[in-house]
């Protein structure tokens, strides 16, 4: 992700504060300008970001700590809710029966980013259904419908060139759902016509939300655009998408909320569930290094089981057969490296895409050799001996040593769980505990 360089550039900044000696002026000038460079670089407007770093200098300076903080804590508490002001308030939960209408401009990842919207309203557990009312793009229906067949997703369309009438028909056919999303034409420009039709699409469909879809790139023209949508139809939120891919983000970021729009959704990656809801506060957290638990137990929440017996693997009974259930949930919540930054691990230092992609090719081989085993072997490691050893390994095309590093990985997640219990919980010991 492009914004990892904002993150990387933010982290190095509080680092210094963190590892320095007395917080005096000088620290926080030398904060205070890391801070300017690092927001300037991701495209943040030059005057929110002076008068940002302006507030930060002022509070660090005059503000004395809350209770029990110390000053460096106090100063990190600062920025924290600097940046969250900056980026302003996310929308509120949307997790609801409602009708919503997507607007955006032409090549804003508009259509895909519906199916995303259908897909995140599904793996909530609600009833979605999308409505293909973009008529003026070669494509759309065909694309929007092979999205939402690949997704088990209800889809309605028309190829008929009557938008006005297949969003109110679509609307009709699909009551019974819990969520009912129409995609509508994107814009080339804020054309008359265009905007004539969209306005005469929310005039019968009555959207309980209208979300306004903005590609990263745009960076601070951002501001503009949302703007004359919101003039148009009221938008109650902002998706930006292709964060992953722009040196802009921060301009887009900072230029919606500077409009009061607040930002729903961000794209985040290609696939369906790279689509996330958007909480400023658990965005700055993870940006500033300090994780996003919040975050990490949704969507562990979302395919953890109830195969898996937490209960049981807390007082030290984890087979393989439980390890192998949670590789593939893991697998569920998305690459490991975004699940990495959820967690605050931000003193132990940056991990290496080297390492991401080690850690990633482990685990898939991992699977392999437990493939490779019996159900005896998995539900109890210890009675794997050396011949059994040698079996698994010409089985499953891996070394010897490969199934060796497996059952020592494995009996170190053993006592990792144990030590889980009675809520005793501390990161540093279990990553120390799993060899990180």
């Amino acid at each position: 992700m492009v914004l990892d360089k904002l993150g990387d550039s933010l982290q190095s900044a509080i680092k210094k504060i963190v590892g320095g000696g007395r917080v005096d002026k000088r620290a926080v000038d030398e904060l205070v300008k890391s801070i300017q460079r690092a927001l300037l670089q991701a495209d943040v407007n030059v005057k929110q970001v002076m008068e940002l770093s302006g507030r930060i200098r002022d509070r660090a300076l005059d503000e004395k700590p809350r209770a029990g903080a110390s000053a460096r804590e106090h100063v990190i508490g600062i920025v924290y809710d600097e940046l969250v002001n900056l980026i302003g308030e996310s929308t509120p939960s949307m997790l609801s029966k409602q009708t919503i209408m997507m607007v955006g401009l032409q090549g804003s990842g508009k259509t895909t980013t519906t199916a995303k919207l259908a897909r995140y309203f599904q793996r909530k557990g609600l009833k979605p259904a999308v409505i293909c009312a973009d008529t003026d793009r070669p494509g759309a229906y065909d694309q929007l419908q092979m999205l939402c067949d690949g997704l088990n997703i209800a889809f309605y369309g028309e190829r008929t060139d009557d938008p006005i009438g297949i969003a109110e028909r679509g609307l009709d056919k699909l009551s019974t759902y819990d969520v009912r999303i129409i995609d509508t034409a994107g814009r080339h420009s804020l054309e008359s016509d265009l905007i004539e039709q969209m306005e005469a699409i929310h005039a019968i469909a009555k959207p309980d939300q209208k979300l306004l879809v903005l590609d990263a790139a745009i960076g601070q023209q951002a501001r503009d655009q949302a703007r004359a949508f919101h003039d148009s139809i009221g938008i109650t939120g902002v998706i930006i998408t292709k964060l992953d891919g722009t040196a802009k983000g921060g301009g887009a970021l900072s230029a919606v909320s500077e409009t009061k729009a607040p930002i729903a959704f961000i794209g985040v990656g290609e696939m369906p569930d790279n689509l996330e809801k958007f909480e400023t506060d658990r965005f700055i957290s993870k940006l500033l290094g300090m994780g996003d638990i919040k975050t990490l137990i949704e969507r562990a929440e979302e395919v953890f089981t109830d195969e898996i017996d937490v209960e049981k693997m807390m007082q030290g009974k984890f087979t393989l057969k439980d390890m192998y259930s949670q590789l593939e949930a893991m697998n569920k919540m998305g690459p490991l490296k975004q699940v990495m930054q959820m967690l605050p691990i931000g003193g132990i230092g940056k991990i290496s895409d080297d390492m991401y992609g080690e850690t990633s090719g482990k685990m898939a081989g991992y699977k392999i050799i437990m493939d490779s085993m019996t159900e005896a072997e998995m539900l109890d490691p210890k009675i794997v001996d050396s011949s059994r050893v040698k079996r698994i390994a010409r089985g499953s095309g891996m070394n010897i040593e490969n199934v060796r590093e497996l059952l020592k990985y494995h009996r170190m997640m053993q006592k990792a769980m144990k030590g889980l219990r009675g809520g005793k919980f501390n990161m540093q010991k279990m990553m120390k505990k799993l060899g990180m």
